[in-house]
């Protein structure tokens, strides 16, 4: 029974109502059709490292064009947003190869991590404008994935913020997008399915990852559909004027072996946090910078608009006193709300509107923490820059 009421709902399900195509897909389609080669690469968080849609989704391209040699760059790491995302997308994704068709998603990630306004749309701009850089000829779609949250907004008769500021910038650039989070909301509402009994949670149920495949499926199926003639070129995608002159369209990862001036803070091989505390890919059994008392610190020299450390901010993560330039000491706390469980890959801006040119960083561990915490550790796996 249940088999039969999930095909009939996925043969009933109309999803270009959710979709909106931007410039296409030609450009990836000659490179698989015609040309067959191509390599996909998947951006985001655990709803992207997971599994589950991706994988359905490099099957149905490995099925559509079986001749093709294709490439896939699984980047999904969880709890991972577009702030990550635009640093990272060299060393996880463009370093990897000329990329033909990138998906992109951050809307649960950049709304529960608590990022600012400007922090998405800098994020989400810079992944497109780097990846457009990189190679213009590019098809990019970004996915905007559903949470209870933004449920209960558009049952509200609202429009998501993340949702309205990623659609800023998809619009802008002309690159296609997928509001799942407005599809699945709607197809509940209409009683087709519920969440409690059938798409469960955020990181959806084999029947939730059904849905987010099949609306995949039809926006590549409506993009590829249109056959080859053999007079077709590949297109470079225009890009605009930027929408935040400080968006992070050139972020690069530096190693924290750049650091100098080090006082207190150790080098830990292949660190890994003591107990039973949650952790995220590329977190464990990895080098740490790690300082644990109040007063330990460093410089950092760089050349960039914004810096920021990557963080394990676990359950014993303290606070910071910075500087930029020998200017304004700030403050920030280290701990966040998952810190108690998670060991949680925080990454955290310590400045974002710098002007071009050589800056120096001074940190130390505070004296004071936060309440909650039971420490005063930095744990810092490296530093990341928008040159």
């Amino acid at each position: 029974m249940y088999l039969n009421a999930l095909i009939s709902i996925l043969l009933t399900l109309q999803t270009g109502t959710y979709h909106k195509a931007g410039s296409g897909l030609g450009n990836s389609q000659l490179r698989f059709e015609r040309d067959k080669v191509g390599t996909v690469a998947f951006l985001g968080g655990s709803i992207t490292q997971n599994g589950g849609w991706r994988d359905s989704i490099c099957n149905y391209l490995l099925q559509k064009y079986p001749e093709t040699q294709f490439t896939f760059i699984s980047a999904g790491i969880s709890s991972m947003g577009t702030t990550p995302g635009a640093f990272r997308l060299e060393r996880d994704v463009l370093s990897k190869g000329t990329v033909d068709l990138l998906f992109e998603e951050a809307a649960v990630n950049d709304a529960t991590n608590g990022r600012s306004r400007d922090e998405q749309i800098r994020g989400m701009e810079g992944i497109i404008r780097h990846t457009l850089k990189a190679n213009p000829a590019t098809d990019i779609i970004v996915m905007h994935f559903v949470d209870q949250e933004k449920m209960k907004t558009y049952n509200r008769g609202e429009i998501p913020e993340v949702i309205r500021n990623f659609d800023q910038v998809t619009d802008h650039y002309n690159v296609g997008s997928i509001n799942l989070a407005l599809e699945v909301t709607e197809r509940i509402n209409r009683g087709e399915f519920t969440w409690e009994d059938d798409f469960k949670d955020v990181h959806p149920s084999p029947f939730g990852q059904s849905i987010y495949y099949r609306s995949v499926k039809a926006f590549l199926d409506d993009g590829y559909s249109e056959p080859l003639n053999g007079n077709e070129q590949i297109t470079p995608h225009q890009i605009p004027g930027a929408i935040d002159p400080f968006c992070y369209d050139r972020g690069e990862i530096i190693p924290f072996t750049e650091a100098s001036d080090i006082k207190g803070f150790e080098l830990h091989p292949n660190w890994s946090p003591a107990g039973s505390y949650g952790t995220r890919k590329g977190y464990t059994e990895v080098d740490m910078l790690i300082g644990e008392h109040a007063g330990d610190s460093f410089s950092f020299r760089f050349e960039g608009r914004a810096v920021g450390i990557m963080v394990a901010a676990g359950p014993d993560a303290g606070m910071i006193e910075y500087s930029i330039d020998g200017g304004e000491t700030q403050k920030a706390d280290l701990f966040t709300r998952w810190s108690r469980q998670l060991y949680l890959p925080w990454y955290l801006t310590l400045a974002a509107e710098l002007d071009r040119g050589p800056h120096s960083l001074e940190l130390k561990i505070s004296g004071d923490k936060n309440p909650d915490s039971s420490g005063n550790s930095c744990i810092i796996k490296a530093f990341y820059i928008n040159n």
